[in-house]
């Protein structure tokens, strides 16, 4: 190859480089939008509004906040999936979009390891197995020996089919050798309030929304999910106490870039939101949500996705749960 050519191609080369490199240096320069594929109000989109607003100060930038709901979050998800990688479209994620969604969708619209570079969790909310007020059953040990009675078997009310709450039920039963009625509802809030209202038997509710009942008597907490108690309910035992570490689901949002995203803006992102994550006030307010702040490396973030991914999409799949 002549001189000349090679220093032309080398000339093109650096003119689509250089810029990239200068971009991914002064991230970011603009308004970046957190996609949210919920609709307001939700855990994952106050959670959002917490972090971006501080994410602005941080950064310099406005962060603002973009909803984009449907189809259990694929529409927000594939959205940001197949956005521009620069760094200004961030999915805010939990384990539905991210996971679960593609899995039980008619097509696959996008795969986490293929098509998002995971930058780190936000928030872990653990979920506690609630009961009617009236139930007789205090204790989880009680409460199964209820649920293995078939003359009155249980009635458990489901967010959702392919939720996390689902799936953590649905594995209770298949290894517990016990079984009950399965009720879909369209999200946590109208299956809480049969459970409160009589209806249903139970729930497996994210605490942030089940606490507030729980508190004023109109629902009974038997076992709770994460490493340790709550310390919003210090005399709830966890499941792994209990001898039931298998059942140990947690619902966690985290923040995925589109793949190709220069790593400099990677990094940059994931140093100030474990920044922001690690302030006593951000804490605070996370906390009075029912949710904790929990910001993971890189690298455990990839593999906590890998461990998500290895235990619950088997039971989408052995279930056939599919999307609407």
């Amino acid at each position: 190859m002549k001189p000349m050519v090679i220093f032309s191609l080398m000339a093109a080369l650096m003119a689509v480089v250089q810029p990239t490199a200068v971009a991914a240096q002064d991230w970011p320069s603009r308004t970046v939008r957190l996609v949210v594929p919920y609709p307001p109000g939700g855990n994952v989109d106050v959670a959002a509004r917490i972090l971006g607003e501080r994410l602005q100060q941080e950064l310099g930038q406005p962060f603002i906040i973009e909803n984009r709901a449907g189809a259990g979050g694929l529409i927000g998800s594939e959205a940001v999936a197949k956005a521009e990688p620069d760094g200004y479209t961030i999915l805010i994620g939990a384990n539905g979009p991210i996971l679960f969604a593609p899995e039980m969708s008619a097509r696959r619209a996008y795969e986490w390891r293929r098509d998002f570079i995971p930058v780190t969790t936000v928030t872990l909310t653990p979920l506690v197995l609630q009961v009617r007020a009236n139930l007789p059953a205090d204790t989880l040990a009680k409460f199964l020996a209820l649920a293995r009675t078939p003359q009155a078997p249980l009635k458990m009310a489901s967010p959702g089919p392919g939720t996390t709450n689902h799936l953590i039920s649905e594995v209770m039963q298949a290894r517990l050798g016990i079984n009950w009625t399965t009720v879909q509802y369209r999200g946590n809030a109208p299956a809480t309030n049969d459970v409160i209202a009589g209806h249903m038997d139970f729930n497996l509710d994210q605490l942030s929304v089940a606490l507030p009942f729980l508190k004023d008597g109109r629902t009974r907490a038997l076992a709770i999910t994460g490493a340790q108690r709550s310390p919003d309910l210090p005399d709830v035992p966890t499941f792994t106490e209990l001898g039931y570490a298998e059942f140990d689901g947690q619902t966690f949002t985290g923040l995925m870039l589109p793949a190709r995203t220069p790593e400099a803006i990677v990094a940059r992102l994931h140093a100030a939101v474990v920044k922001v994550l690690g302030e006593p006030g951000v804490q605070a307010r996370l906390r009075a949500i029912g949710t904790m702040a929990a910001p993971m490396s890189r690298a455990d973030f990839q593999q906590y996705l890998e461990k998500e991914d290895r235990t619950w999409l088997p039971v989408i799949k052995r279930l056939e749960i599919r999307s609407n």
